[in-house]
Parts: C-alpha cells; structure tokens; sequence
C-alpha cells in the first residue's frame, strides 16, 4: 500500500509527531496570542520577558500562576520559581485546578502536554480568554477583562391566562391567508401553439 494513500484517508493519525505539531501549529493565531498576552501583562502588573516567545513565557506556569492569584488572591497558595521540570508542570496544574474553581468550563481547559510540550499552543489561547469570559462573572474583579462580555440568562414567568392567550393568536411570521389566491397569476410567457403546419 502506498504511504500517500494513508495520508488522504486519516491525514491526522498517521502524520509524524513533527508534522503533528506544524499542523497544530497553523491553527494558532498570533492576533489572539498578541491580545491575550497584553490582558496578562495589565493583570499582572509586568511585562512578559523580551525575546522571548509567548509560549516559552508560559511554560513554566509561573505567570499563570501570577494571573490566577490577582483574578482571585490566593486561589493559589504555592508558585514554585525553581525546582526544574515536575514543579514548573505542578505550576501548569494548579493554573487548570484554579481556573475549574474559578468558574472556566471544563471544556475550554487546554492538557498540561498542550503547553509543556507546545502540542496545542492555540488551545493554551482558548484557555486564557474563557479564563477572561469568566472573569465578567465575577463582581469582586474591577481589573480589565478579554473578549466579550457573555450573556445572562433572563427568565420569564408567564401567568397560565397569558399562556392560554397566546394560543390563541397567529403570530406575524405566520402570515395571513386571506389574500392568497393562484388567479392572475402568470408565470412566464404564454405558449401558442400552431397545429398542421
């Protein structure tokens, strides 16, 4: 079998780790990367560290932490700044465990390999402006916010007589029957046709 053929038929489970990640990383988009990384900077109070990408600005989970710990002081009681790999993705994993407190959807958190490993820096983005949906939720935060403002459910009690009412009515999408007749109507030209000839 051709390795082409596998290509066409599954493009995603049969690509090489590499190419994975080239794929994955076409997805990101640097707009969204650019105006997230500015809402942590205003949060925090600091600028992320120059020259360095906003991925690697990430991975050690320190900033998150930061972000998380001003949304909401001492959501995170410990940041490990040193102690090399398995603490920096400890860091990773209570930003996840604090953002789940905090109100962000389980759904719309990204797996710690996502940022680690840099498999899904687009999903690590998704993450921080639902952190910053979620922050519109929360009175106690006069800080600046990401991303629009998510709408409020606005309950409506109706009485049983108004129910009834509304029955009884044909709403104006329904239209009207009291016109609609098929005389006069004429589509296209009208055919003449000539025998014997």
């Amino acid at each position: 079998m051709h390795p082409g053929f596998l290509l066409k038929m599954h493009p995603l489970k049969c690509l090489l780790p590499a190419e994975a990640s080239s794929r994955c990383a076409g997805k990101r988009e640097p707009e969204k990367e650019a105006e997230a990384q500015s809402w942590i900077e205003a949060v925090i109070g600091e600028r992320f560290p120059p020259g360095i990408a906003y991925e690697e600005a990430l991975r050690d989970g320190i900033i998150l932490c930061k972000l998380m710990n001003r949304l909401q002081p001492g959501i995170i009681t410990k940041v490990n700044i040193s102690g090399g790999d398995y603490k920096f993705m400890d860091n990773i994993s209570q930003f996840q465990k604090a953002c789940v407190k905090y109100g962000v959807p389980d759904v719309d958190l990204f797996q710690t390999t996502d940022l680690w490993d840099q498999k899904n820096i687009a999903l690590v983005t998704q993450t921080i402006f639902a952190l910053g949906r979620t922050a519109y939720k929360h009175p106690e935060w006069r800080g600046p916010f990401l991303g629009p403002k998510p709408a409020e459910e606005n309950r409506r009690e109706f009485s049983e007589d108004v129910l009834r009412a509304g029955q009884t009515v044909i709403g104006l999408q329904a239209g009207t029957n009291k016109v609609a007749t098929q005389s006069g109507q004429n589509f296209g030209a009208s055919r003449k046709i000539i025998l014997g000839k």
